[in-house]
């Protein structure tokens, strides 16, 4: 008996043990969250001993459908959950829970020998949708202009497609690429390309445009002046409990909110 009692006392304990240091958290979704997850997560784990977390890529949408099917803990971003998820969600008994964690400011970007420097939405809308198709029309040079968008699971995509094309479609010419990573490198390969990104990650191999006059920043991200600016997401499966609790707290906390502004990305509020 008291063998036997001890073997239990030992599996309790190697259970307790399991559940404060072996945590594991599984990300997925967004590329425009990427840095964010991956940067937060770095700093959690290093601050939080024996906690795992994988983060992974793939597009909002399918961040969004790895929370549907229980396939990950946590779905990044970076447009609102859709009705039909939601209706895919409760039909298998799961309720999406949204934490809005940074703000973004999408902006369009071309190569930096390109002349142009502001577009308005119009002119981005003929763009697009193939109705503008040399940079002459819009003060540039006597080229054509090389459009590359993103693929339809990309929530940057939903974003473009709801404040750019409203109701009009992509350009068949367009060269579509599948993560912020491809379509950066994508730009600041090609002289005569546009493309859109968002804030975190730009950098010196493209330049960004302002829009109808506006320049994308974190000041006016959060005073909603600048026309193209989104909330970023992560969604959970349910009301977080436990570690995904805690994680979600630090997401939202100071330390948190520092790791939004080391990436490039918006704070939701203005930090000392």
């Amino acid at each position: 008996m008291r063998k036997t009692a001890a073997v239990l006392a030992g599996i309790a304990i190697l259970s307790l043990s399991g559940m404060a240091f072996g945590a594991e958290i599984v990300m997925n979704g967004s590329t425009t969250v990427l840095p964010i997850a991956q940067a937060a997560a770095e700093k959690y784990m290093a601050a939080n001993e024996g906690v795992k977390i994988s983060v992974s890529g793939g597009g909002s949408g399918n961040g969004i459908k790895a929370i549907i099917d229980g396939t990950t803990h946590i779905a990044n971003s970076s447009r609102f959950i859709k009705q039909d998820e939601v209706k895919a969600a409760v039909e298998k008994g799961t309720y999406p829970v949204p934490f809005a964690v940074a703000m973004d400011a999408l902006l369009p970007i071309v190569h930096p020998d390109n002349p142009v420097k502001d577009l308005s939405i119009d002119q981005l809308q003929a763009i697009y949708s193939g109705k503008i198709t040399s940079w002459k029309d819009v003060g540039g040079e006597d080229k054509p202009i090389a459009v590359v968008g993103r693929d339809t699971s990309s929530g940057t995509y939903e974003t473009w497609q709801e404040i750019i094309l409203k109701k009009e479609r992509v350009s068949p010419r367009a060269l579509i690429v599948a993560s912020s990573g491809a379509m950066l490198t994508t730009v600041a390969k090609n002289k005569y390309a546009i493309g859109y990104d968002g804030i975190g990650y730009i950098n010196d191999t493209v330049k960004p445009l302002m829009v109808n006059g506006k320049k994308g920043s974190a000041e006016t991200a959060l005073d909603g002046s600048y026309p193209i600016a989104r909330f970023l997401y992560m969604f959970t499966k349910g009301w977080p409990t436990g570690e995904i609790m805690k994680f979600m707290n630090y997401m939202l906390g100071d330390e948190g909110q520092k790791v939004v502004a080391s990436t490039g990305f918006v704070p939701l509020r203005i930090l000392k």
